[in-house]
């Protein structure tokens, strides 16, 4: 029995996948404490594994970004990102390479000084860390200790060639094609910050562990063991880091089926009396922010199918969408998304990666609208494996969208069925066991950084 700590950022897009995973390597045996701010306590009871209160980052998402307290510089930057996804694909993505600094390297002294004082107590022989914990990754680095990274979005997000550059997507859709002038900004912000963040990881390091290698191109860091993909093993993936272990989990959802509560019981029965099917909306933590592409959505799904009815997840922006409500629509601050997936036919999401996933694990076709991020080369796959079709949102009107939705529910995507076998064979269990053993051999047998 290995004692693992399993370390998040405090996002519970991040969070709860890797609770998932946590609570996994638990049942195969080993002790585990999950580590993250202390409002994600729950997640830990959830998979009943120990706690460690240890916060990462200064800016937080506990289910609802906008909601999350914050403090005004984060408050700022987060109202900024919202104002550029109104812009198009590439202004996003410039927002997040301007963010870059304060949202993924803040107070890494700290965080080296706290890991420290954790390993003291509680000496685990490996740790699990989110590919995106940077300050995490560096400080695991220079303290010389033994840890698999887990990567929870696509598998861009670990760039593993000298062209493959953290922000810029690796694929686009086929309706998203930024202008080449454009493409060339997002080339050249991303080369910066690369340069940037390496040669502030070169300092660090230099600084507070002149006897440990060079931690070398700063995103590309990561676990020299092994990494964990919660994502399908796709053809036509980026190639991962040689030398690590990759493990392609599928997905990192519950084994247990979630059940609905008695309200949305009740919701998802309204609604299928009153239509013969029923769409599930919801566009993540941070985008439900979008009220004005959630109400183009609800309109064009209410007057292109006549026949279905719409779960609105509506986050911060329930009121301001709340004359939407009616025999046909349920708009909510939140929806239990993995247990209505088994109760609609369809799903309207983001392409965040936990949507992608698991819409792919229920057997849901979706039509995938990106913003930002990774949700780019998410929808790319998603498209190219025929699981879902994918529109442009800062183009896309309601008849497209509400006819796109209708195609979906005469004739699910020819790819779903068989991409959803594959996905449902994996998942936090098959993960867990390959990883212990992984982790095990690697600690019979150390490899060097």
């Amino acid at each position: 029995m290995a004692r693992i700590v399993v370390v998040s950022p405090p996002f519970q897009s991040h969070a709860r996948p890797l609770s998932v995973l946590a609570g996994a390597l638990r049942r195969a045996g080993d002790e585990v404490h999950f580590a993250c701010a202390p409002a994600f306590e729950e997640l830990a009871r959830e998979a009943d594994i120990g706690f460690v209160p240890l916060t990462v980052t200064r800016n937080a998402n506990t289910g609802i970004a906008e909601t999350t307290e914050q403090d005004t510089a984060e408050a700022a930057r987060l109202t900024e990102f919202l104002d550029a996804t109104r812009a198009g694909a590439v202004p996003a993505l410039l927002a997040q390479a301007r963010h870059r600094g304060a949202d993924m390297l803040a107070d890494p002294e700290r965080i080296l000084a706290d890991l420290r004082i954790l390993h003291d107590r509680l000496r685990p022989d490996w740790y699990l860390v989110d590919q995106l914990n940077y300050p995490v990754t560096l400080a695991l680095h220079c303290l010389g200790l033994s840890y698999a990274s887990y990567c929870p979005g696509h598998p861009g997000y670990l760039p593993a060639g000298p062209d493959a550059f953290f922000g810029e997507p690796c694929a686009w859709p086929a309706g998203i094609r930024p202008r080449l002038a454009e493409r060339a900004a997002l080339r050249t912000a991303v080369r910066a910050n690369d340069a940037a963040f390496t040669s502030l990881f070169a300092d660090f390091a230099a600084l507070h562990a002149p006897h440990r290698p060079p931690p070398g191109r700063a995103f590309a860091l990561t676990s020299p063991h092994a990494v964990v993909y919660c994502y399908p093993p796709l053809p036509g993936l980026p190639v991962p880091p040689e030398g690590r272990e990759a493990l392609y989990a599928g997905h990192c959802t519950a084994q247990d089926a979630p059940v609905l509560d008695p309200y949305w019981r009740g919701a998802a029965d309204r609604l299928r009396a009153a239509a013969g099917k029923v769409v599930l909306v919801a566009f993540g933590t941070f985008l439900s922010a979008r009220d004005d592409v959630l109400r183009t959505v609800a309109r064009g799904v209410l007057e292109r199918c006549p026949d279905a009815a719409v779960v609105l997840a509506a986050g911060d922006r329930t009121a301001a969408l709340a004359d939407l409500a009616g025999p046909r629509v349920c708009v909510a601050a939140s929806v239990p998304q993995r247990a209505l997936l088994a109760e609609v036919d369809a799903m309207v999401h983001h392409g965040g990666n936990n949507s992608f996933t698991e819409c792919v694990a229920a057997g849901v076709p979706a039509l995938v609208l990106p913003f930002s991020s990774d949700q780019f080369a998410v929808a790319h796959d998603a498209e190219r494996a025929g699981a879902a079709v994918v529109l442009d949102p800062a183009a896309a009107t309601g008849r497209d969208i509400g006819d796109a939705v209708a195609s979906l529910l005469t004739a699910p995507p020819p790819g779903l069925g068989r991409l959803s076998a594959r996905v449902r064979e994996r998942g936090p269990d098959w993960a867990a066991v390959r990883l212990r053993a992984v982790m095990a051999a690697r600690q019979e047998r150390p490899v060097a950084p």
